[in-house]
């Protein structure tokens, strides 16, 4: 029986990591190819049920969505021509839209992303910030209706991103949101690791773990697009 694929794509990363090279790239891109083909049709297929509760996501692919393994080098001291993942952005908007969308990333373990489902808004710039920001304490009650939502605090507890030390200029220093406000960013993360997406349900099961980031994403789309 062969082996399933996704164990084939950790396979193919972790010798990557010890050859992260063109030369090597090259003799091994046909593999690649081979795999990543099989990896975008499962993402084509990851949309389509997402799509059933996002109707948004109809006319998104997994090649509208999906990263490339090519890192840009231009200002990284890290020169090492190859992500050690396979990632992709799925939104209504676009993979390069400043929105809160959904986040798939598949790699090795020890990189600065961990692997699994993320979902939420990552590194607005200051204007959307501000405004979501105010959003989220006009709508308080609504907002932590969503983010304590029993399935949703059960498996992505807590914040994914960075946070300010202390509470952003123009807010009280004991606001009673404090906390939220000095997020920097406001995703939740699910952790995916490499034995969840061996298993040939993982894209069933990341729907399912998507799913339960809708309502945040919502809010904060809905908050970034209000009035403009």
């Amino acid at each position: 029986m062969s082996k399933y694929y996704v164990s084939r794509i950790y396979d193919f990363l972790r010798q990557l990591a010890r050859h992260n090279d063109r030369e090597w790239f090259a003799a091994h891109k046909e593999e690649f190819d081979e795999l990543r083909s099989m990896w975008l049709a499962d993402l084509d297929r990851l949309i389509d049920l997402m799509t059933v509760w996002e109707p948004g996501l109809s006319g998104q692919t997994a090649k509208t969505c999906a990263y490339r393994i090519y890192r840009d080098t231009r200002f990284s001291q890290d020169k090492s021509p190859y992500k050690l993942y396979f990632s992709a952005a799925i939104s209504c908007y676009g993979r390069k839209a400043e929105m809160a969308a959904w986040y798939l990333h598949m790699g090795l373990p020890g990189v600065l992303t961990p692997s699994g489902m993320y979902g939420g808004l990552w590194m607005p710039p200051a204007p959307m910030l501000k405004k979501v920001r105010h959003a989220i304490v006009d709508n308080i009650e609504e907002f932590e209706e969503i983010i304590n939502d029993p399935k949703l605090a059960a498996a992505a507890p807590g914040w994914a991103g960075e946070s300010l030390k202390t509470i952003p200029k123009g807010w009280e220093r004991n606001h009673p949101q404090a906390e939220l406000l000095r997020l920097k960013e406001y995703g939740k993360f699910i952790p995916g690791d490499e034995a969840f997406f061996s298993s040939p349900s993982w894209v069933e099961r990341a729907a399912e773990a998507f799913h339960l980031f809708k309502p945040l994403i919502d809010f904060l789309n809905y908050s970034i697009e209000e009035d403009t």
